[in-house]
């Protein structure tokens, strides 16, 4: 009997293991300073994922932050993380209670003038919303990018905690902000369409500009650590119907390709994730060299069957999916079940596939349905995922 890592290594080298793995997104079983292992509506249902699901634990090092206010609050990163720069800028930062809700209301101040942003997080909701963007035009950007590339340094100190508690129970995996995602997500996201539909230059400019800064914190982040997985996370924003096939195959494929060939060289696999409509550019994602996708969204939410999925790619890349989150939280057990049933019969055969679902609860206290549902979906791959 294979243990967890064992497991999950298999399946992304293209090997058949002993069974499907479960893997439960983003709640993370071996991580204590999770959220989800620290709030006790969650305590039960994280035992059972640390008892009988295989984790793929989401970790990265953290960005060095050196330069602070008067207040004494780290302001560099905190000012730049949407730029991937480390370069101080003054930033404003004006916090309000409203309703049951914290909003954050920042100003920073660019060499070419102010942008502003406004985030929403909501008491039990374990997210944070923007609710107003940096940027509302062409020349908003400009601005943002007027702010000076300083590469960021990282800071694994940490490794070695997640790394002894993950052990063989499974795998980490860091996340990757494709530039893709990175330029589209100045602006809100119909803005973007509109930018990258009738300003396409200025967008390409701004995309290419974001990706040279990646690449080169990515080669930083690899110099200090390198660990099993990376998520590339930001494609789905040039999915249909959002944006026509052939942008994914300018913003998305030789950037990703470049940042898939780098990881490789350093040992690592790569995930593509793509969340919706992936039909008409699943070629294109399997050629950028990745190993693995997913959540692949069976239709009404996506355009392709997990079996299709499996036909057209299964053969060199592993699939991660495609358990909808809506169904764990509002179906019945006996949903959820039939359900693992059919993913099992569109995709374990030959491996290459690790049941997940597309996200995970985000809201506090977890309801008692979505762990009943969990619990039956974790018993259910048991069942039916043997090899």
């Amino acid at each position: 009997m294979m243990n967890s890592r064992q497991r999950l290594i298999a399946v992304l080298d293209g090997q058949i293991p002993d069974r499907v793995p479960i893997s439960t997104y983003e709640l993370i079983g071996y991580n204590s300073q999770a959220w989800e292992n620290n709030d006790p509506s969650y305590a039960r249902l994280m035992d059972v994922i640390r008892q009988k699901t295989d984790c793929v634990c989401m970790w990265e090092p953290s960005p060095k932050v050196d330069v602070q206010n008067d207040a004494g609050d780290d302001i560099a990163m905190a000012a730049n993380a949407f730029l991937e720069s480390s370069f101080p800028v003054d930033m404003d930062v004006e916090t309000r209670r409203e309703d049951k809700a914290v909003i954050t209301h920042k100003t920073l101040h660019t060499p070419k003038g102010d942008l502003t942003q406004t985030t929403k997080v909501i008491d039990g909701v374990h997210t944070t919303w923007q609710v107003e963007h940096w940027c509302k035009s062409l020349t908003d950007v400009d601005k943002a990018l007027s702010v000076p590339f300083e590469p960021i340094d990282y800071d694994a100190s940490d490794y070695a905690r997640i790394k002894g508690e993950v052990g063989d129970h499974g795998i980490i995996m860091a996340t990757i902000a494709d530039p893709l995602w990175l330029a589209a997500d100045l602006m809100e996201f119909g803005e973007y369409t509109i930018w990258a539909m009738m300003e396409t230059d200025h967008f390409a400019t701004t995309v290419q500009i974001m990706h040279e800064r990646t690449m080169e914190n990515l080669k930083r982040q690899l110099d200090v650590c390198v660990v099993d997985l990376y998520r590339i996370a930001g494609p789905e924003y040039a999915t249909p119907p959002f944006l026509p096939p052939r942008f994914f195959q300018q913003f998305v494929v030789p950037y990703a390709s470049e940042i898939v060939e780098l990881i490789h060289s350093k040992g690592a696999k790569v995930r593509l994730h793509s969340h919706g409509r992936i039909a008409q550019v699943l070629d294109m994602i399997l050629d950028t060299g990745a190993d693995a996708i997913d959540p692949c969204e069976a239709p009404p939410d996506g355009d392709i069957t997990l079996a299709d999925v499996k036909k057209r790619v299964g053969e060199e890349m592993c699939i991660f999916g495609n358990i909808q989150l809506k169904l764990l939280e509002a179906g019945t057990q006996e949903m959820v079940e039939e359900e693992v049933r059919k993913c099992m019969h569109a995709a374990k055969e030959g491996g290459g596939f690790v049941v997940m679902p597309t996200a995970a609860p985000i809201d506090t206290p977890l309801s008692s349905q979505t762990e009943e549902n969990y619990l039956r979906f974790i018993e259910a791959v048991i069942n039916y995922g043997q090899y």
